[in-house]
C-alpha cells in the first residue's frame, strides 16, 4: 500500500519516526530520489520539506494503514 504526505516539520518527523516505530510492520517512506525506514530518525530530517510517499506490505490491513498515515499527516 501506499500514500503520499508531504513533511513539514521537525515535530511531524519526529511524529512519523514514533508511529513507524510502534507499528508492527515495517514502514517505508520514499521520494524520487531516495527510499528510507521509517524508524531512522536521522534519515527522515532529509526529508523535511519534500512530499514522500509511505509505503508497507500489501498484507498489511488497509483501515490501519490509513489509520497511521492520518496521524503522520
Amino acid at each position: 500500500m501506499l500514500k503520499e504526505i508531504e513533511i513539514k516539520s521537525k515535530e511531524q518527523v519526529e511524529e512519523i519516526n514514533r508511529l513507524a516505530c510502534q507499528a508492527p510492520y515495517e514502514v517505508w517512506l520514499f521520494t524520487k530520489d531516495m527510499m528510507l525506514d521509517a524508524r531512522s530518525l536521522l534519515g527522515l530530517f532529509a526529508l523535511i520539506g519534500k512530499k514522500a510517499k509511505v509505503v508497507v506490505d500489501d498484507d498489511v490491513s488497509p483501515r490501519s494503514f490509513q489509520h497511521m498515515v492520518a496521524k503522520m499527516s
